[in-house]
């Protein structure tokens, strides 16, 4: 049963529109900050972040100050109401800073020290950057502490990427002497012995080069776990003065997408990092209208991005960066369509969010990010259509607060990993290019969200015991606890779907010995011969057999689906045959399976199959297990349906993902108040292209 949570603050009474506002790019043109708080009135923003990339202009010199703008500024946003997110300004740091202190100067792969530039270019390892950050958060915490606009911290900005200097490399190895004790324990976790690398002093070991080591899969894999454990210690560095003086102010940092293609961003392990904030917040910069993709299916992974957030910490998140219209860095920066904004926006608010804020406020007049998409363009003024449909979303926003605090319940889990995804696209086999694990699990997704289907994205070692239904594809590494953790969901009723190329390696990359799935074996009553790796011109095709004991029959039609990329061959143990390979030298062998595993039941599926697949298998499967749907009705292609509950009211979003007029059938006893029109609705709807409704029903 879902629970109202608290907003991000007691002072916060409504969704978070706004941005990012940076009033120390104009100090010399003072009528455009004046014309900046009549614009933010009827653009219906009421929450700015302030100060993310504001360093040089608060310490222009190193232990002189100058506040004064960033006073104003709060002031002049709290007199009309608005909210601060206050940003430490680590993500860049002044120029005399990297002339004084070099060692605060990253160090990349290939050992070259950076020159001052760019963002994010800095060593979380060195002592000085350390006190320096430490100093201007306190200066700031102390002075902003009682301020009535701030409502909360944003740390840094966008944490990432990584350092190889001499500090990072001490602290790596410091880092491995407490993992691993002794040499000899390293030496066999990494396989060393393998091209003669064995260490045999400490010394010896550095971060991955491309000029030096970079084969031995698990020290790739220590060096990533690395790098987010050591980025965690700077950002827990960096909020020792915020929680100790503002110790009711909530702390936060933004998170990352991987775009334009919407996975996430491989460089941190953020179900370790998610841990550490208050609130998850995320940056989302789909490239929407794009070549290769068409609305609809872009949105599933959109999503599916939402979704991971949310399932973070189980509870609403927060957009802290989007556009109101182009990007300047896609490969073609397309303007959103009429609309699009609004639907993107109102999807996030679906899945979970309780905030819109955008980068940027105003476009900037030089430098990289000038083209950058904002809610005031270069002409200044609110008559644009970018402005308009900014002023509109804050309007509906405002209509619809009473959404705050609401989250989503789901009875079905996807497992993404981010160490899984790490191993996996370093080891060297399958299709070099293709290996495709990230969306292998958006496409299993995309199954449930065609069908209006709840879901949550988790890590290997959540909790499972609020599931029905819990998928695992792909997965390749199994830590320790994970098969114990699986079984025990199985064991007690529950059905897990597993895949082709699971089981494979232990945490430390090391293939399990006895044969794959490893220790998922007596899960899934089967075991994996081999792999056939398939060309892009090949397919095979699997038939199911129509076993009706299990309620899966022949799905649909004849039961005939096409298979690409990978074949594992497998031989069943306990498990029963459901669909064989129908060609190739595996011809008849099979290609899906169930297993009987305590009160519940384990499906493989030993190849990678067409979407249309997966679309029928989980129709059935999620007919037998009776899954809740966000609404019970057939929605057509492209209609996407998500619903937030405080427990005692639901908010259903229908939303139209097509470049054309879609139909809906509500159920046919209800009746709804849809929220941003303020009507009744009921029986067949009609959703213009874009369009979006919120269905309020108790």
């Amino acid at each position: 049963m879902n629970t109202k949570f608290k907003a991000i603050q007691d002072k916060v009474k409504a969704f978070l529109h706004g941005g990012d506002y940076n009033p120390d790019q104009w100090l010399r043109y003072p009528e455009i900050i004046k014309e900046d708080y009549r614009l933010m009135k009827l653009a219906h923003c009421n929450a700015f972040s302030l100060n993310i990339f504001g360093w040089s202009a608060i310490e222009p010199e190193e232990g002189k100050y100058s506040f004064e703008w960033l006073d104003n500024t709060m002031d002049r946003l709290a007199a009309q109401g608005a909210y601060v997110i206050l940003a430490t300004p680590s993500g860049a740091r002044p120029a005399w800073m990297s002339q004084k202190y070099p060692e605060v100067l990253r160090v990349q792969p290939n050992r070259q020290r950076n020159l001052h530039g760019q963002r994010h270019n800095h060593c979380y390892t060195s002592p000085v950057y350390r006190e320096k950050t430490q100093n201007i958060n306190r200066i700031l915490a102390d002075r902003y502490k009682d301020h009535p606009a701030l409502i909360m911290w944003h740390v840094s900005n966008e944490y990432g990427g990584e350092c190889h200097c001499n500090l990072c490399q001490e602290a790596f190895r410091d880092w491995l002497k407490v993992k691993y004790g002794t040499l000899e324990d390293l030496n066999h976790a990494w396989w060393t012995s393998f091209w003669s690398h064995t260490y045999t002093d400490w010394s010896q070991i550095e971060s991955p080069a491309p000029h030096g080591e970079n084969f031995v899969h698990a020290h790739n894999l220590d060096w990533k776990r690395f790098v987010t454990d050591q980025t965690i210690d700077f950002y827990k560095n960096e909020i020792v003065p915020l929680r100790e003086l503002t110790p009711d102010i909530p702390v936060t940092t933004n998170f990352m997408g991987n775009h334009p293609h919407m996975g996430p961003f491989l460089g941190l392990d953020y179900h370790k990092f998610a841990k550490e904030v208050d609130v998850v917040t995320w940056d989302t910069y789909p490239a929407w209208h794009n070549d290769t993709q068409d609305t609809s299916d872009l949105s599933s992974d959109v999503s599916f991005m939402h979704d991971l957030y949310r399932s973070l910490k189980q509870q609403p998140f927060l957009i802290m960066e989007n556009t109101p219209s182009l990007v300047n860095w896609h490969p073609v920066n397309k303007p959103k369509r009429p609309n699009m904004h609004k639907l993107a926006s109102l999807q996030a608010v679906a899945h979970g969010a309780d905030s819109n804020l955008y980068f940027q406020w105003r476009k900037g007049r030089g430098a990289s990010e000038k083209f950058h998409g904002a809610v005031v363009d270069h002409a200044g003024h609110e008559n644009t259509r970018v402005f308009r449909e900014v002023a509109e979303i804050g309007e509906i926003l405002e209509r619809i607060a009473e959404v705050i605090g609401s989250t989503i319940d789901a009875e079905v889990a996807i497992i993404y990993d981010w160490e899984n995804q790490w191993a996996i696209d370093d080891l060297q086999g399958l299709k070099l290019e293709k290996k495709n694990y990230i969306e292998t699990c958006q496409a299993h997704y995309k199954a449930f969200w065609k069908q209006g289907i709840p879901v949550d994205i988790v890590a290997s070692e959540a909790d499972l015991s609020k599931y029905k239904l819990v998928v695992a594809p792909m997965l390749y590494m199994i830590r320790q606890g994970v098969a114990e953790n699986l079984e025990a969901f199985v064991s007690g009723g529950g059905t897990l779907v597993s895949t082709y190329w699971s089981g494979i390696v232990n945490e430390n990359d090391l293939t399990f010995l006895g044969g794959f799935p490893g220790p998922l074996g007596k899960l899934l009553g089967i075991w994996a011969e081999e792999i056939d790796s398939l060309y892009d011109s090949e397919t095979n095709e699997l038939l199911f057999t129509g076993d009706e004991a299990h309620g899966m029959g022949k799905l649909s039609g004849e039961g005939r689906y096409s298979a690409s990329d990978y074949c594992e061959v497998i031989h069943v143990e306990t498990a029963t045959v459901l669909a064989e390979y129908q060609s190739e030298y595996y011809k008849g062998m099979p290609a899906v399976t169930v297993n009987e595993f305590g009160s519940g039941q384990a499906f493989y599926m030993a190849s990678r199959n067409e979407q249309r697949f997966l679309d029928d298998f989980y129709n059935r499967l999620s007919s037998n297990l009776e899954l809740a749907k966000a609404l019970e009705t057939e929605l057509p292609k492209g209609v996407s349906v998500s619903t937030r509950s405080h427990g005692k009211t639901n908010y259903t979003f229908v939303m139209n993902f097509n470049e054309s007029e879609s139909t809906i059938t509500l159920p046919a006893s209800n009746s709804y108040q849809e929220l941003i029109n303020d009507k009744v609705v009921s029986g067949t709807v009609k959703l213009k292209p874009y369009e979006v409704l919120i269905l309020k029903r108790d």
